[in-house]
């Protein structure tokens, strides 16, 4: 398989993405606790925390349909969530791409539990300016999104670096 100190490399993405998991089921039990469904409680002038259920993706996507994507959702983060880890232990030494998967499955994972056990994510950030409102969000939703952000990055940092490469071994006139 490798060798255990390539191993341990691996293990601490899988423990970060563990740490958000887990981060992510702490404050949605938080606010369960001191919220009912639907209650608003007004923080700043921009920001309120809530408590509502989200049977659907992002942005409430699919969430009146009649059930079926459940399974579905289920299913999508169960395969991601297998795949990121084939892709962590693969490129277990790349600092920046291991943090952004780690993110990714943290969250991924976070909503998978509210899914599997009460069949909705559980959502209570909500920011809006005015009239525009931004759909409410918990702390998977955001990990999901820093960790995109970071396999872009990644992604921008690799190009570059590949680029500075390829500048320097070209022959000089």
């Amino acid at each position: 398989m490798g060798r255990p100190g390539n191993m341990l490399e691996a293990g601490r993405w899988f423990v970060l993405a563990g740490v958000i998991a887990g981060l992510d089921q702490w404050t949605k039990h938080l606010v369960q606790q001191v919220l009912s469904y639907g209650e608003s409680v007004r923080i700043t002038a921009f920001f309120d925390l809530v408590l509502v259920f989200n049977p659907g993706a992002a942005f409430s996507f699919l969430s009146s349909a009649s059930g079926w994507q459940r399974d579905l959702f289920i299913g999508v983060a169960v395969a991601a969530s297998v795949f990121m880890s084939y892709l962590i232990v693969r490129h277990r030494s790349r600092i920046v791409f291991g943090v952004a998967l780690a993110l990714i499955l943290g969250g991924a994972v976070g909503n998978l539990v509210d899914r599997v056990l009460i069949h909705a994510v559980v959502d209570f950030l909500h920011f809006h300016i005015g009239e525009y409102s931004w759909p409410a969000f918990n702390l998977a939703d955001t990990a999901i999104s820093c960790g995109a952000a970071l396999l872009i990055l990644d992604a921008w940092l690799g190009h570059r670096a590949h680029a500075a490469i390829a500048a320097s071994q070209e022959p000089r006139a």
